[in-house]
């Protein structure tokens, strides 16, 4: 029917195109011009969210890369990294790792799932670290564990505190018990970093679970948070069919482990720079009266 076969009079108006060829391509729709919030399902323009990511109806936090993430938090211009380099090996042989590695690498531009390095945070020097869920959901294997102990003895010989931002699905299994060791290995350099009387402050984003959870990422001398993080060891599923209870909606949540003493503060992601930087100021040698060791 001739009804259906109109071509609509209304088109996409390119600049950069001449006026035949307007009429005839088809409607062009930009990629990511909008974004569904997760949480209270509203569509959002993304130039809403702003740097932050931060949904404007909710509050909810996307999700964002390490270099995002740095770029909101450290000073501008201060960071310097380290440890890269290191070479992720494949001691399983385990099908189609070293494929995955390779596309992790080139969709974030990282080198493994943790960005590593010295920064300064409201104008206060410190050690920091990134892990990015966009990596292999920053799984820790054991070049995450490596860098992450670089770091704590980089920091304990330098005198410097350290920040770690964690987010991680838990130990990597392509690695097997060597992605398990790495949680001994990390805790034993956070263990010498406090005896040397240093601060270590860790910021738990969405998701901190597994093997991160049950090591480095709860030893914190103080521990912060994003809102509604999901922070965990085993999944919801499996501990109910363990206890044979139905658990709270909000069970591991950020807001539910602060009521529980695990979180120290829970930190919207626009105050997070200010609020670190205080801590830090607060914890400065000069601060305590000169206090270099506890």
């Amino acid at each position: 029917m001739a009804l259906f076969s109109k071509k609509s009079k209304y088109i996409r108006i390119n600049p950069n195109r001449s006026r035949l060829d307007q009429h005839n391509s088809t409607p062009e729709v930009p990629n990511e011009l909008f974004a569904k919030c997760p949480s209270c399902k509203h569509t959002i323009y993304t130039k809403d969210l702003g740097q932050e990511k931060v949904c404007p109806f909710c509050g909810y936090n996307f999700r964002i890369s390490a270099h995002e993430r740095l770029a909101i938090v450290a000073d501008a211009e201060s960071f310097t990294e380290l440890f890269t380099g290191l070479e992720t090996t494949d001691p399983l042989q385990f099908p189609g790792y070293s494929e995955k590695l390779a596309a992790a690498k080139a969709k974030t531009g990282l080198d493994e799932a943790v960005l590593t390095g010295v920064a300064t945070i409201a104008g206060q020097k410190t050690a920091l670290a990134i892990m990015d869920a966009n990596f292999i959901m920053a799984s820790m294997g054991m070049i995450v564990g490596e860098k992450l102990t670089q770091l704590f003895e980089y920091a304990t010989a330098e005198r410097l505190p350290i920040v770690i931002f964690t987010a991680s699905g838990g130990a990597r299994m392509q690695e097997g018990i060597m992605s398990l060791m790495q949680m001994a290995k990390i805790s034993a350099a956070v263990k010498r970093h406090s005896t040397a009387g240093l601060l270590y402050l860790t910021v738990l984003t969405d998701p901190t679970t597994g093997g991160v959870t049950a090591s480095f990422a709860m030893l914190g001398d103080i521990i912060l948070a994003e809102p509604q993080t999901l922070v965990g060891f085993a999944g919801r599923r499996v501990i109910e069919q363990t206890v044979r209870e139905n658990l709270p909606d909000d069970f591991q949540k950020a807001e539910f482990l602060q009521a529980h003493g695990f979180i120290d503060k829970i930190v919207k992601r626009t105050e997070l720079s200010a609020t670190i930087g205080q801590i830090l100021r607060l914890h400065r040698p000069e601060a305590r009266g000169g206090q270099q060791d506890v």
